[in-house]
């Protein structure tokens, strides 16, 4: 089941879809700094090129004063990459000024699924656009985020159903010192998500990560892994938000979690998408609800099925 839905917002901005051709002489515009705009077009049978909304969009609005960008869907974005999207992004860059969030890949199942989007390198985006305080980007096939320094960007998002390894191990290679939010869905290794634990201990370690007070590493096969190294992981001391959800996560990963380092500093834990048990939820409860932690322990979709004499768990977004 796909968690990956429309953004609703983007910089604190409500996302406001710019109209295709036919509505667009129809439709009343807003100011062009109070919404984040999405730029679309069709993944299947598109009459207009993404390319072709952008370059109307760039004419109608007062790109100016944009702060923040939501690229939707794509023509054939299940065969073709966004590169040429890419392109017309830094194309306009210096009409661009005030743009301070981008999103690339704001797609539904219907449009795509996450695992069908094609990406590519997203570095370009990152290096071209300095002034970046937001980037996120859905969708893992052929994804390559290099290692890259960002002087400004305080979130960073990377939905997939399977995060390549390298992209992770070059996000924590990456100095990044005014990163506030760091969000990875690291996947399955059915769809691509083939990375280790020692791919993300240096983002524990967070030696890179000064400013860092949320992490989300989530929706992965190896959450046990992750929770048991969180545990004693330095980055976690100084966080408010720690996001371990929507991945699997059983006894043992909860067992090593719940016995590490101190979590009532915590302002939210999120392990939600779980398969952990009654007992072990209730202790959760027990030990940092007092402390006022709020706590996601919603088992929500997690399936458990028993084939061949074994027991098999999945991630909440895969596919």
């Amino acid at each position: 089941m796909s968690y990956a839905s429309h953004l609703k917002e983007s910089y604190g901005l409500p996302v406001f879809n710019f109209p295709g051709p036919e509505e667009q002489a129809k439709t009343s515009l807003p100011e062009p700094d109070a919404v984040a705009w999405r730029v679309s077009s069709d993944t299947y049978d598109a009459d207009e090129t993404w390319t072709a909304a952008f370059q109307r969009f760039a004419a109608a609005v007062d790109t100016t004063r944009v702060r923040a960008i939501v690229v939707g869907p794509w023509e054939d974005a299940y065969d073709s990459g966004p590169q040429e999207i890419i392109e017309a992004l830094l194309a306009t860059r210096t009409r661009l000024p005030a743009l301070r969030a981008l999103f690339l890949g704001d797609m539904e199942s219907e449009e795509c699924e996450i695992s069908w989007i094609n990406q590519g390198d997203v570095g370009p985006l990152l290096e071209g656009f300095p002034e970046l305080e937001e980037f996120g980007v859905r969708g893992g096939t052929d994804l390559v985020i290099p290692p890259f320094t960002h002087q400004r960007l305080r979130s960073l998002t990377v939905e997939t159903g399977g995060m390549p390894a390298a992209a992770v191990r070059n996000v924590a290679a990456s100095a990044l010192p005014a990163l506030e939010h760091l969000d990875l869905w690291l996947g399955t290794a059915e769809y691509g998500g083939d990375c280790e634990l020692t791919d993300v201990e240096p983002i524990l370690g967070g030696d890179r990560l000064p400013n860092l007070r949320h992490l989300a590493l989530r929706n992965s096969d190896i959450q046990d892994e992750i929770a048991a190294a969180a545990a004693a992981a330095p980055v976690v001391a100084r966080l408010k938000t720690l996001d371990l959800s929507m991945g699997v996560l059983t006894d043992q990963g909860g067992t090593a979690l719940l016995g590490g380092q101190p979590l009532t500093h915590l302002k939210k834990l999120d392990l939600h998408h779980n398969y952990l048990t009654e007992p072990l939820k209730q202790r959760f409860r027990d030990v940092l609800e007092p402390a006022g932690v709020a706590l996601d322990l919603h088992r929500g979709h997690a399936e458990e099925d028993d084939w061949d004499g074994r027991t098999w768990r999945f991630v909440a977004v895969g596919e």
